[in-house]
């Protein structure tokens, strides 16, 4: 894969068996992006992050976002004049689920304004941090492809999802 590739962890970053972090261990030039306060996320602060983290790549770059992270995308081409490669988002929580982080701030309301870049999001069906039907509207305001997994719970290492070898065809295609 010639573009580089960040990878963009929700709330509490990923941990050891999700597969964001067996993806990087696989793709050691991969970059996680330290979007800062993983425990108390300030959309704000983590725009500012992003935005520099992209900033810093020799070419447009390749977004893997999960969960929290997704928000962030969209918050993220809402105010950035930098267009990445493409953008694969992944478990989309809605900020009306009463399982929302309360400690995240800033990420409401969501934009719901088209994407200038390539993107595809993947949902589940029975996640609890948001529904299937939150999921494709925001890939209809995106302009994004939409992937129902069927029931694959947060899609996170708690779900069964660990190496995610699916998830990472899907990330193969979109990056094309």
């Amino acid at each position: 894969m010639d573009s580089p590739v960040l990878i963009l962890p929700g709330i509490d970053n990923s941990g050891p068996q999700h597969w964001q972090t067996l993806w990087e261990l696989r793709h050691p030039d991969w970059q996680r992006v330290n979007l800062g306060n993983w425990d108390g996320p300030v959309c704000d602060d983590w725009v500012r992050a992003l935005d520099a983290a992209v900033q810093s790549c020799p070419s447009p770059p390749l977004l893997v976002a999960h969960s929290l992270a997704c928000l962030l995308v969209a918050h993220w081409a809402h105010r950035s004049a930098f267009v990445p490669k493409g953008v694969f988002l992944v478990a989309v929580p809605d900020p009306q689920s009463p399982s929302f982080p309360v400690t995240a701030r800033g990420f409401v309301p969501v934009p719901m304004v088209r994407f200038a870049f390539r993107s595809l999001v993947v949902a589940s069906a029975n996640d609890s941090f948001g529904s299937l039907a939150h999921a494709k509207q925001c890939a209809m305001a995106w302009g994004s492809s939409f992937v129902d997994i069927g029931e694959a719970g947060h899609i996170n290492a708690d779900s069964g999802y660990g190496e995610w070898a699916e998830g990472y065809a899907f990330f193969q295609k979109l990056a094309g």
